[in-house]
């Protein structure tokens, strides 16, 4: 409200989002009016900002969830150093795939009883952000939620330029010992949560991140008293290095997630990795391979069970390893069997397309007449249009489009044959309701014209 009366100001002013030029003469309605508006206005931007800090809390989540996930994935094997720039650049991981980095561990434990999922879940993110922001001042780190529900932590110091990598290393090691006590306490008095971690001092590089993150876990596992408050710090020359320590677990479930998936590479190319354990390890660990064997021929049973294979795979001597001469013997066994089944997916993959396929056109030939759209057919059989293309293509070796113009012009030309259709009835039987559209497509595709095609086979 202002008492200027310089029209160039009133203009100037009324170019101005939310502002409203009133004349003393209006009254206190149009004043009380004006007000409301304004007010309405503020709420509504106040609405649409909390809007907005909502979206960003849930996108920080679905991040963190994402972030979580791609790590899973990445302690079952290792990726290049090209592809974990992509990743990491995709997923706003602020972690630098060119330097190693330091692995902790965090056994989350609540206080309150009939904790439900999405309670562990909230926890979780709650000491992961928490924690992120007390490490930022030395460090860059990443928590993710790992899939027993406890944290890990990635981390990589902010570089010191007057010390060396390994001493850069070593500091931030005390660091964390110190900042990890302090959020220990937090979590106490915060959240009624109880926080023990372990922290591998030494630097770790990306490809033995599913070793080195396995042997924290068996460290954490095998620590003194209950771990309550517990910072535990473990060198890998402490740890058992033999590689058969990793996680057999993971790596039987990421073979089970191959095979369903029809991965046959990536699936056998883990197997192989998996037999090289016990067949490099000279005659020991005898136990450990009788886990291994059983393990993946159970996956591969449980397999040709839920598809009903059983009178194609040969069963017998899956649960029987003495039935095999050898160790190796065994592994080539399950090998041969699961390659079967790649075979047998493959198979009925092509038999379930060709079928698919094969309903479709004998459709078409059936309904020549008709609206033959990409979207009509592919509610036949319950496909996506664009699938259903693709699919006939691959199947048949030519465009639906044309296959259906064919059927139309065999269809069109055995019509003809019969004087008593007129060639506009001929026409409407396969498809075109205008003669002019019918005798356009017919001579387009025979050069020849309906009429001209009919008197051509009376002679």
């Amino acid at each position: 409200m202002t008492g200027h009366n310089d029209f160039d100001y009133v203009y100037q002013a009324i170019q101005s989002t939310g502002v409203s030029y009133l004349l003393k003469s209006e009254g206190y309605e149009k004043i009380i009016h004006a007000v409301t508006n304004a007010i309405a206005e503020l709420e509504s931007s106040l609405k649409f900002n909390h809007l907005i800090q909502k979206s960003e809390e849930k996108l920080t989540t679905l991040e963190t969830l994402a972030q979580g996930s791609f790590f899973q994935y990445l302690f079952q094997g290792t990726r290049a150093v090209g592809e974990l720039e992509d990743d990491f650049r995709k997923l706003g991981i602020s972690l630098d795939p060119t330097l190693p980095v330091l692995i902790a561990l965090g056994d989350l434990q609540h206080h309150a009883p009939n904790h439900s999922f999405a309670d562990r879940q909230e926890a979780a993110l709650a000491v992961k952000f928490l924690s992120e922001s007390f490490l930022a001042e030395r460090a860059a780190a990443l928590g993710i939620i790992d899939r027993y529900g406890d944290l890990i932590w990635l981390i990589q110091p902010i570089r010191d330029t007057d010390m060396g990598a390994e001493e850069d290393f070593a500091r931030t090691v005390k660091f964390l010992e110190g900042k990890f006590e302090l959020l220990q306490h937090a979590c106490t008095d915060s959240m009624q949560l109880t926080v023990s971690i372990t922290l591998c001092c030494d630097p770790c590089d990306w490809k033995k991140l599913s070793e080195v993150y396995d042997r924290i876990r068996r460290e954490q596992h095998l620590r003194a008293g209950d771990g309550t408050q517990m910072v535990q710090t473990v060198s890998m020359g402490t740890v058992e290095t033999a590689a058969k320590s990793r996680s057999l677990r993971d790596k039987a479930e990421a073979l089970a997630a191959h095979l369903d998936s029809g991965r046959r590479g990536e699936f056998l190319e883990l197997l192989e990795e998996l037999g090289g354990l016990v067949l490099d390890d000279r005659g020991g660990g005898g136990q450990f391979f009788v886990e291994l064997y059983f393990t993946i021929a159970l996956l591969l049973l449980s397999y040709i069970n839920r598809w009903e294979l059983h009178d194609k795979v040969a069963t017998i001597s899956l649960m029987r390893s003495d039935m095999h001469t050898s160790w190796y013997e065994s592994f080539e066994f399950l090998k041969r069997t699961a390659e079967s089944l790649f075979d047998l997916r493959r198979n009925g993959e092509r038999n379930r397309a060709a079928a698919a396929i094969g309903k479709v056109r004998l459709y078409i030939d059936n309904h020549i007449g008709e609206d033959l759209s990409l979207v009509r057919l592919a509610k036949v059989i319950h496909f996506n249009p664009s699938y259903l293309s693709r699919l006939f293509k691959q199947e048949c070796g030519l465009n639906l489009s044309e296959y259906i113009e064919k059927v139309r012009i065999e269809k069109a030309r055995e019509l003809l044959k019969q004087d008593e259709l007129k060639i506009a009835e001929v026409g409407v039987l396969v498809g075109y309701e205008a003669s002019h559209s019918f005798t356009r497509f017919f001579k387009k595709t025979t050069g020849v014209t309906p009429q001209e095609y009919r008197d051509a086979m009376r002679k």
